[in-house]
C-alpha cells in the first residue's frame, strides 16, 4: 500500500512518519520546498531520538527514512490512500482533492485530517464521494494513539472499514464517529480552551498559573501550552467552525484574546511565540 500525505507541516510530517514507521511506502507533498526541508529534518530528528532510546536500531531508522519520498510535484501523488493535512479551509481542501481525484484510481481513498470541517460537505464536491472519510489524528501524531474515523453522509462501509483497519496497522486506536461539529474530541475540548482564556481575559489567573493548575489535577498539558503546541491559528479556526456550526451559542464564542494573538502572528511553537515564548 502507498500512502500520500498532503501538507508537510507539523501534523502532516507526523502522519508521514507514522505511515513509514508502519511499513508503508509514503509520499509527503507540499507546495513549499522549505516546508519539505523542515519536515525531513524533523522526521530525521524524531527517528534518531528513537535510536538513542534504543526503541529502534540504525538499520530500522534507515529503512523508515527510505520509505518516505518528498515532493512538490502533485503528479507524483499517486496512492492507495491520500491523507490531507493542510490548512482548515474548505476551498483549499476541495481543490486539492479534486485535482488528485482526476489522476488517481477510482478506488483511492481520500481521508481528511480536518479538525472540525464537515466531511459530508467536503465529499459533495469530490468525484466518488463514497471514498471520502475523516481521519483525524492528534498532535503529535507519532505519539498520540487516538484517531477519529469520521463517516460522512456518503462514506461507504468499505471505505470506513479500510480506514479503521489502516489506523490499527499504524498502531493507533480508531474511534468511529458520525460527521458532527467538532466530531468528538474537539467538541468536548472547546470548554477546556475557552473557559481558560476567559479566566485569563478577566485576569483571574495568568496562562502559566492556569496551566499549572490543570496539570496539577492530572492533565498532561495545560490549555495554553497545548494551544501553543497545536498552533493558535488552527485552534482558533476550530473554535470558529464549531461556533458557527452550532448556531453561535454564547458558551462557544471564540476568544478575543486568541484572535489577537492570531492577528499578530503569535501562533505558538511554530512561530516562536504564542502564549509563551520559545
Amino acid at each position: 500500500m502507498v500512502i500520500c500525505v498532503l501538507g508537510a507541516g507539523t501534523m502532516g510530517s507526523g502522519i508521514a512518519q507514522v505511515a513509514a514507521q508502519s511499513g508503508f511506502d509514503t509520499i509527503l507533498f507540499d507546495v513549499q520546498q522549505e516546508a519539505l526541508g523542515r519536515a525531513e529534518q524533523q522526521i530525521g530528528k524524531n527517528l534518531q531520538q528513537l535510536v538513542d532510546k534504543q526503541k529502534i536500531d540504525a538499520a530500522t531508522r534507515a529503512a523508515i527514512t527510505n520509505r518516505i519520498r518528498y515532493t512538490r510535484d502533485i503528479q507524483q501523488c499517486m496512492a492507495d490512500v491520500v491523507i490531507e493535512a493542510i490548512a482548515e479551509n474548505m476551498e483549499a481542501k476541495t481543490s486539492l482533492f479534486s485535482q488528485l481525484a482526476i489522476h488517481n484510481s477510482e478506488s483511492t481513498i481520500f481521508a481528511t485530517n480536518t479538525s472540525s470541517l464537515s466531511v459530508s460537505e467536503l465529499q459533495k464536491r469530490i468525484l466518488h464521494p463514497e471514498r471520502v472519510v475523516g481521519m483525524h489524528f492528534f498532535n503529535p501524531a507519532p505519539l498520540m494513539r487516538l484517531v477519529e474515523v469520521v463517516q460522512g453522509e456518503q462514506t461507504s462501509t468499505a471505505t470506513t472499514t479500510a480506514i479503521v483497519d489502516l489506523v490499527r496497522k499504524m498502531g493507533k486506536t480508531p474511534v468511529l464517529c458520525k460527521d458532527a461539529p467538532g466530531f468528538i474530541v474537539n467538541r468536548v475540548a472547546r470548554p477546556y480552551y475557552l473557559e481558560a482564556m476567559r479566566l485569563a481575559e478577566r485576569n483571574a489567573a495568568s496562562p502559566k498559573e492556569l496551566d499549572a493548575i490543570m496539570q496539577a489535577t492530572g492533565f498532561k498539558m495545560g490549555p495554553f501550552s497545548l494551544m501553543d503546541l497545536i498552533g493558535l491559528d488552527i485552534n482558533y479556526a476550530v473554535s470558529c467552525s464549531v461556533y458557527e456550526q452550532m448556531g453561535k451559542p454564547a458558551r462557544l464564542q471564540p476568544s478575543a484574546l486568541q484572535q489577537q494573538h492570531v492577528a499578530a502572528g503569535r501562533l505558538g511553537r511554530k512561530t516562536g511565540e504564542g502564549f509563551y515564548t520559545y
